[in-house]
């Protein structure tokens, strides 16, 4: 006799795939507002300079999420601003695997490679800066910052590493065809470094100042050229321009120090601002450092015939920075005429 349907054996009840996807949705929705209000925090104290706060933000998010590129960059990204190249590569180079075509994250590994190939004196690892920088200008050609960068590089670099000045003129030319500003600023680099020719260099910024651009920073760049040549005066006209651009530019301060101190016109109102830099500004990697500061008040303090003090700010400035040779020579000139 056949079994009735009702007195079929149940099996067990299977979760259905749609009710999968919602269980996992549920999970993953937290999961993904985890990471990006870390990610929030993190940038919020990176920008404030609180680095390390920072690194804490990211690394649970970082361990336990493998596949989030963006939190590993801000964790390179935070280890570089403290010097730490190899976590900063450590963490770079995963992003740059997780999101392979970002040019921004291949860009930032090539600066990491880069703090760590200095330390090291690496050759293998100075390779590696060029293809990096390379990569990142062909994933995205108008990345102007990853081409001044891949400039740079073959400005400095000696050739067995990748140092060619006809490749650095190449971006040069590829560059004014972006953007004519910084065209300008990438040819006075040029002219200057590749071709020695300072007054052909100079032509380059003072076009720069007559394009009138919008945002401080070609404005600065044209400071910091004018302060190499020791003209102050010329140095305070591109500070002016960039205070009528973005008046509360916290690096308008250090700035005027340093062309205070270039012209001995009023050193207290230089002494004034070089502090006020030191006091109001993080330490960050694209701005001027605070051990260079405390060069210019060595400098400033020098002038003023205070050698004691001088002598304070050079110590303070390789505290920070040992690699600055101007410091160490006048650090060490101080303490032999005592």
């Amino acid at each position: 006799m056949r079994r009735s349907s009702g007195n079929r054996p149940k099996r067990a009840c299977q979760p259905s795939f749609l009710v999968v996807l919602a269980v996992f949705g549920l999970v993953a929705t937290p999961v993904r507002a985890q990471v990006s209000n870390a990610i929030q925090t993190a940038q919020r104290n990176f920008n404030a300079g609180n680095y390390a706060a920072a690194i804490s933000a990211l690394q649970p998010v970082a361990t336990g999420s493998s596949s989030n590129a963006e939190a590993y960059f801000w964790l390179g990204r935070s280890y570089y601003e403290i010097s730490d190249y190899d976590s900063s590569v450590a963490q770079l180079e995963k992003a740059a695997s997780l999101d392979p075509k970002n040019s921004v994250y291949q860009m930032w590994l090539g600066r990491a490679y880069g703090g760590k190939a200095d330390r090291e004196r690496s050759f293998s690892l100075a390779k590696k800066v060029k293809k990096q920088f390379q990569l990142a200008v062909s994933l995205n050609p108008s990345n102007i910052e990853a081409r001044r960068d891949l400039e740079q590089f073959c400005l400095d670099a000696p050739w067995i590493v990748g140092g060619n000045k006809d490749e650095a003129l190449e971006q040069v030319n590829a560059i004014a065809a972006i953007d004519p500003v910084q065209g300008h600023l990438a040819r006075a680099v040029y002219d200057r470094l590749a071709l020695k020719k300072p007054d052909e260099a100079e032509n380059e910024i003072r076009q720069v100042l007559a394009a009138d651009p919008k945002t401080a920073d070609p404005y600065l760049e044209a400071a910091d050229f004018f302060q190499t040549m020791n003209k102050p005066a010329d140095m305070s006209t591109a500070i002016q321009a960039a205070a009528r651009v973005s008046p509360n530019d916290p690096r308008l301060a250090f700035y005027r120090g340093v062309a205070g101190v270039l012209s001995k016109a009023n050193l207290t109102d230089a002494e004034r601002d070089l502090k006020s830099y030191l006091a109001s500004t993080p330490q960050r990697s694209d701005w001027p450092s605070h051990a260079s500061a405390r060069d210019w008040l060595g400098r400033l303090y020098e002038a003023q015939g205070k050698r004691a003090e001088a002598a304070e700010q050079y110590r303070a400035a390789l505290q920070l920075d040992p690699t600055l040779k101007d410091a160490q020579t006048r650090l060490s000139r101080l303490e032999k005429a005592n």
